[in-house]
């Protein structure tokens, strides 16, 4: 099995230069302009491992938690997923100079530290496995989201056709007048099955290279056109919940959870600085970006739409080729980027299968396969879920509140231990993974309780907005 952080920094078009730090002494002072040019390479890696079909969805958090505590909770949940990203950081480093090694992968970190500790020595082999494990639920989880965006936004875009004019009159009673045969979202993700497979057949990501710069300035572009939309489409006066409903603030936290869990790329990028000692003015200039425009589009994006606000907000844009064009778009780069996140989960799942196979023929037809296999599986799961913003929830209440909230502030206690942390470190800590595990549990619950009432016929006519979009 390839080390955790080659395949990461592959998936995001990173260099893996190990040996850069025991070299980076002899190597001489770096020039001014390749440290910014790096400084810049890095934090647009940062930003891509960020920025999302969380985004999109999170303008429905927001209407979850209300017009109020809605960004504030952004704002606090972005400040405490950047501190525990920084954790990590500072654990890895500490715990790769006490094993002597150049890097350790967020998996191998964790190894490590429970390896400090005399009495979880036995159980060190157990938290790398938890790690890689919930990080495979986490890409796996994005690549069922992608399923489902492209099916509901492709869905509207192909159904609308007939009716789509270069008119973009607001209408938010429906803004996108489905006409002619509907058909099931599912039917559209089964559609998309064949092409993800393929794309997935990739041999190497390298050749992906262009295809996924060209998917990152479509996203860039309809994002802006989103905020455009947003903005110059809010009516007065304004009469939204400043506090949502206590029952839907479970599902606030995972939607929010899952658009911050960008913790996975964190290490890779950092180990790839000329100055790693740099890598925090990365981390809180990126994620800055990152928390102004999870609060920002979430607010206007809730502002604008109100109640009618759906899984995803280009699912409420109106039936003008303009924005059509925005969610065909923005579909593309999405598809693009299945192949980056199904690219971790497959070099750890599959090699170990191929390994056990003679012949190097049988080799590349067993390993094909169960590429084929596994986007069956995450479209299987799709099908089962089309709900966009139920999905999203889930993904983020049951693996990504462990990765950014829940297993960082504990590596710190584990890595530190030693050094005599004080109380309020640890009482900090506590909380901090206190809060992710009470995310997990409610979020869990109430994103199966919520996808339970959708699927129940008899309410049928009591369905949201974000699933009669579908």
């Amino acid at each position: 099995m390839q080390n955790l952080k080659t395949l990461l920094c592959s998936a995001f078009g990173l260099t893996a230069n190990r040996s850069y730090r025991v070299l980076k002494e002899t190597r001489g002072s770096p020039d001014c302009d390749m440290c910014c040019c790096l400084f810049i390479q890095t934090l647009i890696h940062l930003l891509k491992g960020n920025i999302g079909t969380g985004l999109l969805g999170l303008p429905l958090a927001v209407k979850n938690a209300g017009l109020v505590l809605g960004p504030v909770s952004l704002l606090c949940m972005g400040i405490v997923a950047i501190h525990c990203m920084r954790l990590l950081v500072k654990c890895s480093n500490r715990l790769s100079e006490r094993v002597n090694r150049p890097f350790l992968s967020y998996g191998e970190a964790v190894f490590t530290g429970m390896e400090n500790v005399s009495w979880l020595r036995r159980l060190a082999p157990w938290g790398r496995w938890m790690v890689n494990l919930f990080l495979i639920i986490t890409q796996l989880g994005f690549c069922c989201v992608y399923f489902v965006f492209l099916s509901d936004n492709i869905k509207q875009v192909v159904e609308a056709a007939n009716a789509t004019t270069w008119d973009c009159q607001v209408d938010h009673a429906n803004q996108t007048a489905l006409a002619g045969t509907s058909f099931d979202s599912r039917i559209y993700m089964l559609f998309f099955l064949p092409a993800f497979i393929l794309l997935v057949f990739t041999p190497n990501l390298k050749y992906m290279a262009p295809l996924s710069l060209l998917a990152n300035l479509v996203m860039c572009c309809s994002l802006v056109l989103i905020y455009y939309y947003s903005l110059t489409n809010i009516e007065l006066p304004i009469n939204l919940p400043l506090v949502g409903k206590a029952k839907d603030y479970p599902l606030f936290f995972g939607m929010a959870i899952f658009a911050f869990e960008g913790i996975g790329v964190v290490l890779p990028l950092e180990n790839k600085m000329q100055k790693p000692e740099g890598f925090g003015r990365v981390l809180y200039t990126g994620m800055g970006v990152v928390t102004f425009l999870y609060i920002s589009l979430g607010t206007v994006g809730y502002l604008c739409f109100g109640d009618t606000i759906a899984g995803s907000i280009t699912l409420n844009l109106p039936n003008c080729w303009m924005y059509q064009i925005v969610k065909l778009l923005y579909s593309f780069g999405i598809f693009i980027t299945f192949a980056l996140q199904f690219y971790v989960p497959a070099e750890i799942l599959i090699p170990p299968v191929v390994d056990r196979v003679s012949g190097h023929r049988r080799r590349i037809a067993v390993g094909l396969l169960m590429r084929a296999l596994l986007v069956i599986f995450t479209c299987c799961l799709a099908v089962l879920i089309p709900e966009l913003d139920l999905v999203i929830s889930l993904v983020g209440s049951v693996s990504s509140s462990f990765l950014a909230l829940i297993f960082p502030p504990l590596l710190e206690m584990l890595t530190f231990h030693t050094d005599g942390l004080s109380p309020l470190v640890i009482t900090k800590n506590v909380i901090i993974s206190g809060v992710g595990l009470i995310g997990f549990a409610t979020g869990t619950y109430s994103a199966i309780m919520e996808l339970i009432i959708r699927n129940n016929p008899p309410h049928s006519h009591n369905l949201s907005p974000s699933y009669m979009l579908q």
